[in-house]
């Protein structure tokens, strides 16, 4: 059975876009043959790592969906073999219109009757983006009936409030039974492990491509330590 993974959240700048390619070398390590597309019509960051074959994907047509580009997408889904995964990076733009097109058209009961799994995936973040990343999975929620993964992602700031773990929240309990797995990025210090893992993002390259590039090995070398966490966040959530 052919995957679908679509990461959605209607936060910008919250991790979207890593969350797709940590997903995706996690996938084609695991032998797995992965397409990868990017709606995002503002931000096509996913598209910009050459490394994936990113196929780039506007569906939008100024604030709405534009049907016949939609169609285009389905199309590749629909085209997937047997055991295949597609990663899907969408812009917190496409979040609400994406979102009440997939659901109106009832789009994903049509890819599970083709026998094609869905997955979702969404980013929960700490600071001041935490209330708004919590809505947008309240909102995936109240939307879909499918399996969603939620990574927590603290590197803008401990997910808690009043003194609350992720676990604590109400939209936690009311949904445990919804969540298919807690994914937890890695927590590191910010001034080495952090800067690495910003420059890797910002040049587009894969942890295999750090390894083998010039980058100085206590670099590599960190970088290796956070690739290895992933792994095993990923390993554990059953993916």
């Amino acid at each position: 059975m052919a995957t679908i993974n679509m990461i959605l959240q209607g936060k910008g700048g919250v991790g979207k876009s890593l969350i797709a390619s940590l997903l995706t070398q996690y996938l084609l390590e695991s032998g797995k043959d992965v397409s990868c597309v990017d709606t995002d019509p503002i931000n096509a960051t996913f598209a910009g790592y050459k490394e994936f074959d990113v196929t780039a994907l506007n569906i939008m047509d100024k604030e709405d969906i534009d049907p016949r580009r939609f169609d285009k997408l389905v199309e590749l889904m629909l085209a997937l073999s047997d055991d295949d995964e597609m990663v899907i990076d969408n812009g917190a733009a496409t979040f609400v219109p994406l979102a009440s097109y997939l659901a109106g058209n009832k789009v994903f009961e049509m890819l599970e009757e083709s026998e094609i799994q869905i997955n979702l995936h969404t980013v929960i973040t700490g600071g001041q983006a935490l209330p708004d990343t919590l809505a947008g999975l309240n909102s995936l929620f109240k939307t879909f009936d499918v399996p969603i993964y939620v990574w927590l992602n603290n590197y803008f700031g401990p997910i808690n409030g009043n003194d609350r773990n992720f676990e604590e929240f109400t939209v936690y309990h009311e949904n445990t039974h919804r969540i298919a797995a807690l994914i937890r990025l890695p927590q590191k210090k910010k001034e080495t492990f952090g800067k690495d893992l910003e420059n890797l993002l910002t040049a587009k390259m894969s942890f295999d491509e750090a390894q083998e590039s010039t980058l100085p090995i206590m670099t590599r070398q960190r970088l290796k330590m956070i690739w290895k966490e992933v792994q095993q966040e990923l390993s554990n959530s059953g993916l």
